[in-house]
């Protein structure tokens, strides 16, 4: 007996026939482009392994120098404290100069301990490096600066001084009132009574100025008048 033909079997049938037809091509399309391009995946690779084991190992390098760089301005930093002014300011120069970090507050603090162990020379020349540095934030420029100006005004030229304190003195400057007020001495240095006095009493009158500059302002401001 002849059994009824299906015409739902035979589509069937036919479409698993194309599926793996196509998956016969696919299988060869890839075996080609394998033989063809194998060896330049297997270098990419590769490649790819190192580069990723590089960035790590040169983050774990970069981290281990920032431990090691803060040991050193911590050792530096408890020298200081003991007096050993000589060694600490050596230290804080290797941190200056490595880059990183730490190398602004070591430059810092090696001007300042130039400047306590009375080489003034060498402290305005430290400030003045960090003052040039392009690489540096305006407000660390400003107060290198400052710091420059404040320790050769005892025996620089007054009218240089406050040249170089102008640019500081703006509304925006983050130095602003540190800036008049030594502004201020430079002229009382200069002989000009007068543009001190005015500079003081600015300073008083203005609240935002913090507490213990204001008193001191009105203060030489009471000073002058009388």
């Amino acid at each position: 007996m002849v059994r009824d033909f299906d015409p739902g079997r035979l589509g069937a049938s036919v479409s698993e026939i194309f599926r793996e037809i196509d998956e016969e091509l696919r299988r060869e399309n890839l075996l080609k482009l394998w033989s063809r391009y194998g060896r330049y995946i297997i270098v990419a690779a590769v490649l790819l392994v190192l580069l990723a084991g590089g960035i790590v190992a040169w983050i774990d390098y970069q981290a281990k120098e920032r431990r090691a760089q803060g040991a050193r301005y911590s050792a530096a930093l408890s020298l200081a404290r003991q007096g050993k002014e000589a060694e600490a300011a050596k230290l804080f120069a290797q941190l200056a100069r490595e880059g990183g970090g730490y190398s602004v507050p070591g430059a810092f603090e090696e001007a300042e301990l130039l400047a306590r162990s009375g080489d003034r020379k060498g402290a305005i020349a430290a400030y003045d490096r960090l003052a040039a540095s392009s690489g540096l934030d305006r407000e660390f420029r400003d107060l290198a600066l400052l710091l420059s100006v404040m320790h050769g005004l005892s025996d620089g030229d007054p009218k240089a001084a406050i040249e170089r304190l102008a640019p500081l003195t703006g509304k925006d400057g983050p130095w602003r009132a540190s800036a008049l007020d030594l502004t201020a001495a430079a002229k009382l240095k200069a002989g000009d009574r007068a543009g001190a006095l005015q500079i003081y009493q600015q300073l008083a009158d203005d609240t935002s100025v913090p507490r213990g500059l204001r008193a001191r302002a009105a203060e030489m401001a009471a000073a002058l008048k009388s």
